[in-house]
């Protein structure tokens, strides 16, 4: 029996991954912001949260932490496309917040419960493998000119970095850290969408694998995770570690700001 936590759980490849472990008897946590979604997930643990926020993040490392002694699996699936910038009422730009800084968080919120579990995993579902994505180092927040592919962009570069400072900053863990790219998946494309990225949306919708297929690759790295505190996968294929994407003094430099900015 397993317990994990799954973040956009409540809809896409979050909510196949709850129903998967769910018909295995495991226990599943959901988070999520939607509680009529989360009806669609029936013997689901919700905690219901805007992830977006970094007081909610907090708030949902208390209760992990208080109710659920051991965690097996943090599964990190939420996210939400704005073609249009959008802040956070506590400042921050959306797509970092949620992507970003409420991974980071977790990441590092939930490592007590984590390696009380015989074989502990993160699984960052995110982007590694894209070259376009990279850091605004001077423009974390994209005020000057945004764009909401950079923004996911810049979430999945900094999502890379994360997997590298985790695994540094918790060498002594018995956790392994994971990230994936699960490839075209026809999944929820939560959003809000012009309409020139609405259509490539849809072209993704159709053309995409099925969110049945589209999870197999994760839950391959939940049932037994790798042996290296960090890996890297393009859906089934190991992606070298030896990138400027997973450079080590970046991570730390990222690391440092990240946390700047939660304090």
């Amino acid at each position: 029996m397993k317990t994990l936590v799954i973040t956009g759980g409540t809809d896409g490849m979050g909510r196949a991954l709850a129903h998967t472990y769910l018909e295995r008897g495991d226990t599943v946590v959901i988070i999520g912001r939607d509680a009529e979604k989360a009806k669609t997930v029936p013997g689901a643990f919700l905690i219901q949260a805007d992830l977006s926020l970094l007081s909610e993040n907090r708030r949902v490392i208390e209760e992990i932490n208080a109710t659920f002694p051991v965690v097996d699996a943090l599964v990190l699936c939420a996210r939400h496309f704005r073609s249009t910038r959008w802040e956070t009422t506590e400042g921050f730009e959306g797509t970092f917040a949620l992507e970003y800084l409420s991974r980071h968080l977790l990441s590092h919120g939930l490592v007590e419960p984590l390696d009380k579990a015989d074989h502990p995993v993160i699984v960052n579902v995110s982007g590694p493998g894209v070259p376009m994505g990279h850091i605004h180092w001077d423009d974390l927040m994209l005020e000057r000119g945004y764009d909401g592919v950079a923004a996911q962009m810049q979430a999945g570069r900094a999502n890379d970095l994360l997997g590298v400072a985790f695994a540094t900053r918790h060498a002594a863990s018995r956790t392994k850290y994971v990230l994936i790219n699960p490839g075209p998946v026809s999944t929820g494309f939560s959003g809000e969408y012009d309409a020139a990225t609405a259509a490539h949306v849809e072209s993704l919708k159709r053309h995409g694998k099925s969110v049945k297929e589209g999870i197999k690759p994760i839950v391959a790295r939940i049932d037994a995770p790798p042996a290296e505190p960090l890996s890297a996968f393009m859906q089934d294929r190991p992606i070298s570690l030896n990138h400027p994407a997973f450079e080590q003094k970046a991570a730390a430099r990222l690391h440092e700001l990240t946390l700047k900015v939660v304090r």
